[in-house]
């Protein structure tokens, strides 16, 4: 009959923590009377994981081994006992005699579920057919002081989920997935970038302005120069700077701050990639957006088909392309060259708020944002934005109402914004004091002016073409992840009384 069973389920009951953490404390104080404290340990020589025994076959058959990790499972049974530990790659079964390691085996049994330890032995087969290592030697690396929790139990609260991620990585290893795709991700938008003739640079990540989008800044104060400065919102202007340097082609992958709401989408720090080519425009950065989104679905799921909450994706090139006028006519039925009257009673029909002294610009962006966003499932491409939402893009030679911008939608959700980037040093100084006075009339998220940027504008810069894509969103439609906390490490959340 066994002596002991331990191993994550959902059978067992919920543990006394605070008790369980006392009998592990006494524990550790009785392996430091005895000059065995496993924090004075450095270093172990880990040689093998355990994804490479288990998937090794008949190579690895009484092969000697060295494995470290952390214990999941174990069942002691009097002389003889059978553990599983779990390290970085996945879980194998260890099994321990008591006549082959002495008293070590009398120190095993008092060690807990959590405790990290080194393990030397040899692969064999069990009789149920599990590849598994026969101790020679196993030391404690490391003491866990506190219990694990219930797998199905403890951490079926999300938000536990993403306070403690440690924990959430070892009872759900799966979600490990996620992040080892998001890491292939970032690294396969870089290297297309880095093929495309792209410099990857590093701009300021606190700025005297909070200038290239449209959005409330995170504000600090640095001391030394006793000024307000802010976290970045976007590396736009710096990036253009670049462009007006010399710089033909740059990108910046990284994190930006915005001192806004917080849903399933957002978070207040997020990262993005932008970059810029001279001597283009938005229709160029279309056909990279394509070519990029393409190559970064062959490289992580080797296929640029997908499904997304139940729904089928492609990103398959090339997408589909409307005009901003055109989206609204075709999804909403709405004719946006009626004139303002016409618009404004539209959008009251429809229940959108168009805010005070509208403009017929402003009515159409709120009109799409109301009723079209969300039918935008295939990859799209909604192009021709008004100029009163667009300060930095190119006014369209045939409209000068409408500007070189477009926005990519997938799944009725907004994943990337570029346009053909505005040149012209006195209409960008134009478009800064209409902001302006946007911000002097209440608008928090109104740009601020930047008068180096307007500047840098007035030595020159080419024809470019600009673009910024979401990470975070990106990566939750390649893992199908509905949240954007569950594609980051660690989201931001609000702090909790203990």
């Amino acid at each position: 009959m066994p002596e002991n069973k331990e191993i994550i389920n959902a059978e067992r009951p919920e543990p006394d923590l605070a008790e369980s953490a006392r009998v592990r404390r006494e524990k550790l104080k009785e392996l430091e009377a005895a000059g065995k404290n496993p924090y004075e340990i450095t270093v172990y020589d880990k040689k093998h994981s355990a994804a490479e025994i288990v998937n090794g076959g008949e190579e690895y058959q009484g092969r000697a081994v060295s494995i470290a990790g952390r214990i999941i499972s174990r069942r002691i049974m009097g002389k003889a006992s059978f553990c599983h530990i779990l390290d970085g790659s996945g879980t194998i079964q260890i099994y321990l005699k008591a006549d082959e390691l002495g008293g070590v085996y009398d120190e095993f049994k008092k060690w807990d579920i959590g405790d990290i330890v080194g393990v030397k032995g040899e692969v064999f087969t069990t009789h149920k057919g599990e590849i598994s290592v026969k101790v020679k030697e196993i030391v404690l690396l490391s003491k866990s002081l506190l219990p694990l929790p219930e797998k199905y139990h403890g951490l079926k609260d999300p938000d536990l989920r993403y306070r403690q991620r440690y924990v959430d990585l070892i009872a759900n290893p799966e979600v490990k997935n996620v992040f080892i795709a998001r890491s292939k991700i970032i690294k396969a938008i870089r290297e297309y970038l880095d093929g495309d003739g792209y410099t990857e640079v590093e701009t300021p990540v606190l700025n005297t302005i909070a200038g290239g989008a449209d959005a409330r800044p995170f504000v600090t104060h640095h001391n030394t120069l006793d000024m307000q400065m802010y976290l970045r919102i976007a590396p736009e202007l710096y990036l253009k700077r670049l462009i007006v340097g010399g710089f033909e082609r740059v990108y910046e992958l990284g994190r930006l701050f915005r001192n806004e709401g917080m849903s399933v989408r957002h978070n207040p720090e997020f990262t993005t990639v932008e970059l810029y080519a001279a001597y283009s425009d938005y229709n160029d950065m279309m056909t990279t957006a394509e070519k990029m989104m393409e190559y970064t679905a062959l490289k992580v799921l080797g296929t640029t088909e997908f499904t997304y909450q139940g729904t089928e994706i492609s990103f398959k090139a090339p997408w589909r392309r409307y005009t901003m006028k055109e989206a609204v006519k075709k999804f909403a039925g709405i004719d946006c060259g009626a004139g303002l009257e016409n618009l404004k009673k539209a959008a009251a029909k429809a229940g959108i708020d168009i805010g005070k002294n509208p403009t017929e610009g402003g009515v159409i962006y709120a009109l799409f944002d109301g009723l079209v966003e969300d039918k935008l499932i295939q990859p799209t491409f909604i192009t021709e934005y008004p100029v009163e939402v667009s300060p930095l893009a190119k006014k369209k030679k045939t409209d000068g109402s409408m500007t070189e911008r477009f926005e990519i939608f997938v799944y009725g959700r907004e994943l990337g914004n570029a346009y053909s980037e505005l040149n012209d040093p006195i209409d960008q100084k134009q478009r800064f004091d209409a902001q302006m006075k946007k911000r002097e009339n209440g608008d928090a998220e109104a740009q601020q002016a930047d008068d180096d940027f307007v500047t840098a504008l007035e030595y020159g810069m080419p024809p470019t073409g600009g673009m910024g894509i979401g990470i975070d969103r990106l990566v939750m439609f390649l893992t199908d992840s509905v949240s954007i906390r569950d594609v980051l490490l660690f989201p931001t959340m609000k702090p909790v009384n203990k």
